[in-house]
Formats: C-alpha cells, structure tokens, sequence
C-alpha cells in the first residue's frame, strides 16, 4: 500500500513538473501545498479540471479553447466583425485579449511554421482564415518576434495579398521600461528599423 500510494504522490509530482513555469523543486512544492489543503484548494481545483475537461471545445469559426460554441469572443456583439487578430495559438490570444486592447476577433492558426518541428503550411489553419474574411478591413498580425514567428506572419501576409483586405504586424523594438544595454542585437536592429518621427 506504501508503494502505490508513494508512486502516486511521485507521480502527481512529475506531472506538475511539466506545467510551464514549475521545475521538480516548485512541483513538490505546489504539490504539499494541494495536499495540506485538500478541502478547501485540492478538491475544488480536481472538480474545476474535471469540468473543463468534459466542457471545452475548439470553437469552429477560430480556434479558440472555450466551453461555448462558437466561443464567447466570436459571439460578442461588441467586437468590432471588421477587424481580425491572427496569432499562432490559444495562448496568445488569450495574453492579447486579457490586455483588453484590441477590439476585434481573432483567429488561432494552430502553430508557427517550423522545420525542425515538422510545422508546413499545410498544419496552419490559413484556410479557416481566408474563409473570414467577408466583411474584414485589417488582419493583424500577431507572431512572436522570433524567427519562426516572422517567417509564419511573412506566409499568411502572402497568402492575404491577394484579397485586398489591408495587413499590419505588431511592432517590435524596445520594450517599455527597457534598458538599451540589456537588449539583444536583434531587438535592437528591429527597433532602429520601426523608428518614427517625433
């Protein structure tokens, strides 16, 4: 009985340890704190996970992970229907959107083109993507400014040349609240190169 209960309490902690952010050490500790506290954040922690799980869905019109179909973002009528923010996954949108920034709707292309991971234009939803386009003025686009990132937003702007509908890209430079001698040459390259007048 030891053992099985010790392997699940091993393997509980291994299974945090691949959350984003939580290393072996901070597992075990998310770990004892969920246990020390069972009733009041263990419990309904696993009955939140369980009903997601059951409850979530991919919305077909975006992509977005909600328990609603189409998602809650498709569906409000206070989005602006002539602006849409594309970006690789779930998360992102989900990071613009918290930032309540943008007043539009987005689109999840699924993944950023990738050779080393086997990412091809094929794995990307560029289809889905010119499917919406009725009624769009601007597509945004809102990639990570890595390399994969700017190879992915240059092939959907491609792609969206020839609808006529206008394409723009985040810009990308200095951080606010940035030290210029803690910057990357890159970042620094890109900010020098997206200069405007004052």
């Amino acid at each position: 009985m030891a053992t099985r209960d010790g392997d699940a309490l091993e393997r509980a902690e291994k299974l945090l340890a691949r959350l984003p952010g939580l290393g072996p050490r901070s597992a075990r500790r998310v770990l004892l704190h969920l246990l020390k506290h069972r009733e009041r954040v263990l419990a309904p922690l696993l009955a939140a996970l369980r009903d997601v799980e059951a409850a979530l869905v991919a919305c077909p019109q975006c992509n977005n992970l909600d328990i609603e179909v189409p998602c809650r973002i498709c569906t409000d009528p206070r989005r602006d229907p002539t602006l849409l923010c594309v970006v690789a996954d779930v998360a992102d949108l989900w990071a613009l959107d918290r930032a309540r920034l943008f007043p539009g709707r987005y689109h999840v292309l699924g993944g950023l083109l990738s050779a080393l991971d086997g990412v091809g234009p094929d794995q990307l939803d560029v289809a889905g993507l010119l499917a919406r386009l009725e009624g769009v003025a601007e597509v945004v686009l809102a990639m990570n400014a890595t390399l994969e990132g700017q190879t992915t937003a240059f092939h959907v702007a491609e792609r969206l040349r020839a609808t006529g509908v206008r394409v723009s890209q985040l810009a990308h430079g200095v951080p606010v609240g940035g030290e210029l001698d803690h910057l990357d040459d890159g970042t620094l390259a890109q900010a020098l190169r997206l200069r405007r007048p004052v």
